[in-house]
């Protein structure tokens, strides 16, 4: 009893503990590491740049943003803002500097229509930080042990990749199939919670068949071992797992069956879509979900991308993509593709994706938080990293503005995840966690994509180079 009341309060201890204050430099990479560092000097100038902080304020022209032992030490005005004498300057006229995107719904597995299902403990960690996602929230793992030895070895510098939440197994009902797990009761629930918050996991998901009850204990459980959850949801509606003390809902929209006619008390309907289409955004209904939601902290995470994919002709089919994927694996989603091309009522419509966009966009415009995330499952179509990009210029077709929406993929995510001291925003004192992109992506949002360099810890890497490590392997490994 006392060892295990010793891991215990360790867990409970580091669980609270501010990220490490000694950042991760150069000498702490392992050779494997260093191939992808292309800017590795103690103090570092980023010079004549333009500036999206993450706070939501406008962009900045004519910037200089310093870094000094992995930290943010001044940001200004390039005319104003000193550069120390021994700083590597690097003059970025024509760029955007971003704080690093920060993933809410960020799998290290994949998979595809086809049945392919991937853990990518190989491609995604480089895919995410080639992209600018510094830090990621898993969000239900089918691999716990792996995504947990993934994050200590990323912490440790023998692999690249971003800064780690991982979320346990999911946690659904009876009928739970593949890596899944069923609390059938809420002693269930408790043992189950309990041994993945001792193992390391700091969030767990619950998934659609999951029971009120079971849900409850699970939520007692994990909050009195400083353990969060969230949930892909259906057999519980939005409102019952609010009252239920949940602290995170996926998906928005698409995973709230409670608008649903014929819904029944902790079973999810047949067709939990149905009713979603003739919704009415601005009705009563949703704007009680959201208001309770927001009174009681519950975020929201958009994955609108992984939701795209099921709408015909979308999204714009990019190259790189398929230069990333394996060639089955490409073969395999350019097949799905085609198939909802062809035969359009097999996937979604754009006015449901629509009507999902108005729901998120309604849910913040009455104050709530909104963070987002790619979810790189599904059909294949939304790759680690690529899938965040992409998630900009959806935002902004939700009607957002693209420093609002930058806002959401940055300082929102740090917010749910607690560490918004640190992260999530280009302000002096917070760790340098850093985008730099070619072109302005505040006036043209697909210009997110041209990173040039990527800062974790003020370690620069070299996004060419961890893309180009994993061409040809997603879908393997």
């Amino acid at each position: 009893m006392r060892s295990f009341t010793i891991r215990y309060l360790s867990f409970v201890i580091c669980a609270f503990l501010p990220l490490p204050t000694t950042a991760q430099s150069l000498d702490t990479l392992a050779e494997g590491v260093r191939e992808y560092v292309s800017v590795s000097d103690p103090a570092i100038a980023l010079t004549n740049v333009r500036v999206i902080d993450g706070t939501g304020a406008p962009a900045r022209e004519g910037q200089t943003v310093v870094i000094e032992n992995g930290r943010i030490v001044a940001a200004g005005a390039s005319d104003s803002t000193p550069t120390p004498t021994a700083a590597r300057v690097l003059d970025l006229a024509g760029h955007t500097v971003l704080p690093g995107l920060i993933g809410l719904h960020d799998h290290t597995f994949y998979t595809t229509s086809f049945g392919r299902s991937v853990q990518l403990n190989f491609s995604a960690p480089r895919l995410y930080l080639a992209s600018g996602v510094t830090t990621i929230r898993t969000t239900g793992s089918m691999s716990p042990y792996a995504e947990l030895n993934l994050r200590r070895a990323i912490d440790e510098g023998r692999t690249p990749g971003p800064r780690m939440h991982v979320t346990g197994p999911y946690l659904t009902g009876d009928g739970a199939g593949g890596g899944m797990h069923a609390i059938s009761t809420p002693e269930d629930a408790r043992r189950v919670v309990a041994y993945w918050a001792e193992e390391g996991a700091t969030w767990l998901k619950f998934y659609t068949l999951v029971s009120r009850d079971a849900m409850r204990a699970a939520i007692e459980e994990g909050h009195s071992r400083g353990v969060k959850l969230t949930g892909h949801l259906c057999s519980v509606g939005y409102r019952e797992a609010v009252a239920l003390g949940i602290d995170n809902l996926e998906h928005g929209l698409f995973a709230n069956s409670e608008y649903h006619p014929d819904k029944e008390a902790d079973r999810c309907p047949s067709n939990p879509r149905a009713s979603l289409e003739t919704l009415d955004v601005e009705g009563a209904p949703v704007r009680a979900t959201l208001e309770e939601m927001i009174e009681n902290g519950v975020a929201m995470t958009s994955t609108l991308a992984v939701y795209e994919l099921s709408v015909p002709g979308r999204p714009p089919l990019e190259q790189r993509m398929l230069d990333a994927m394996s060639p089955e694996t490409a073969e395999e989603y350019l097949a799905t593709r085609k198939r909802i091309e062809e035969n359009p009522g097999s996937g979604m419509s754009l006015e449901l994706l629509h009507k999902a966009m108005e729901y998120e966009r309604e849910f913040v415009r009455l104050g709530g938080l909104l963070a987002a995330g790619v979810d790189p499952t599904g059909n294949g179509g939304a790759l680690p990293g690529f899938g965040d990009q992409r998630n900009l210029e959806l935002l902004v077709e939700a009607g957002f503005d693209p420093v609002e929406a930058l806002n959401i993929m940055t300082l929102n995510g740090a917010e749910v995840l607690g560490v918004e001291d640190e992260l999530g925003s280009v302000e002096v004192g917070k760790a340098a966690d850093l985008v730099v992109v070619h072109g302005n992506p505040a006036a043209t949002p697909a210009e997110i994509r041209n990173v040039t360099h990527i800062f974790k810890d003020g370690v620069g890497y070299d996004p060419t180079a961890l893309l180009e490590s994993v061409k040809g392997t997603v879908g393997v490994r």
